[in-house]
């Protein structure tokens, strides 16, 4: 895929950052034909490993997937191996770990939490924010979306969201609406966060496509839905639950929304162990 190539561009500036000038520590090992095996030291969702074989292409180094994004990879397994000079494989080894630790740490985060969801509503979405890690975005995106998830808005421009600081510089939820209508393009969707149920119901009497319930709790999120259903407004709209929520309530919000956002997917997930072996 020519996006993970891209990015594998990128990461050749994260080995200049760790090997700058030349590795101390390398010099001293035989330029040798040698293999390694990457593992997983816990069980865990794979992902960045297209962007990986894609940095070992532009390296000249060879490699053999076992078992590639998206799938389960048991404590203890050799999911990837590599080939080329002994010396060139230390010197990618920290970059290339780094990589599958983050990325597969968030695909497996997003799977837990989705299953957690899905056995109180089969049909919800869990959805990632924009609090990623700079320069990350694409491969953490990726990784939700390897773990199951939805990406959400990529950035700014993909879409209208009114917040309430949007709200006050503007001067109120009604003319914040009445704007975005004017400035946005025809493809784009409006969203506005809301933190109580006057301003949901109102939201959505205005005319929003989207409503994100944030940091509302889950009998607060019920009482949204049902007066929603009484006004008949419900399936005009697509109503997001946010904040504070984990893999253990999931399931006590996606009986009410369409869509449960998680910040944590990408700015506190925990990085899965892995390591890399000479053979």
């Amino acid at each position: 895929m020519i996006e993970a190539r891209l990015f594998a561009y990128r990461l050749l500036d994260a080995l200049r950052e760790d090997d700058p000038f030349w590795d101390l520590t390398s010099a001293i090992v035989p330029n040798e034909e040698g293999e390694a095996c990457l593992k997983t030291k816990e069980d865990c969702v794979l992902a960045g490993v297209e962007e990986v074989v894609e940095l070992l292409k532009l390296l000249g180094l060879g490699y053999r997937v076992v078992k590639g994004d998206g799938e389960t990879a048991k404590a203890g397994e050799c999911f990837l191996y590599i080939r080329g000079p002994k010396p060139d494989l230390l010197k990618v080894e920290r970059v290339v770990l780094n990589l599958l630790m983050r990325a597969s740490g968030i695909a497996t985060a997003t799977r837990r939490i989705l299953e957690a969801a899905r056995a109180a509503n089969p049909r919800v979405k869990v959805a990632a924010t924009r609090k990623t890690t700079p320069f990350l975005r694409y491969i953490e995106k990726k990784a939700v979306a390897i773990g199951g998830g939805d990406p959400h808005r990529f950035s700014l421009s993909d879409a209208v969201l009114i917040k309430d600081n949007h709200i006050k510089a503007v001067g109120g939820l009604e003319r914040a609406l009445e704007l975005a209508r004017k400035t946005a393009p025809f493809t784009a969707k409006i969203e506005v966060e809301v933190e109580n149920v006057a301003d949901a119901i109102k939201a959505a009497e205005l005319g929003a496509d989207i409503i994100m319930l944030d940091n509302m709790r889950p009998e607060e999120v019920a009482e949204v839905d049902r007066r929603l259903r009484e006004r008949g407004l419900r399936e005009r709209v697509v109503l997001e639950a946010s904040g504070g929520i984990r893999e253990d309530n999931a399931a006590d919000y996606a009986k009410y929304v369409d869509v449960i956002s998680v910040g944590a997917l990408t700015h506190s997930v925990k990085a899965v162990d892995m390591s890399m072996e000479l053979l």
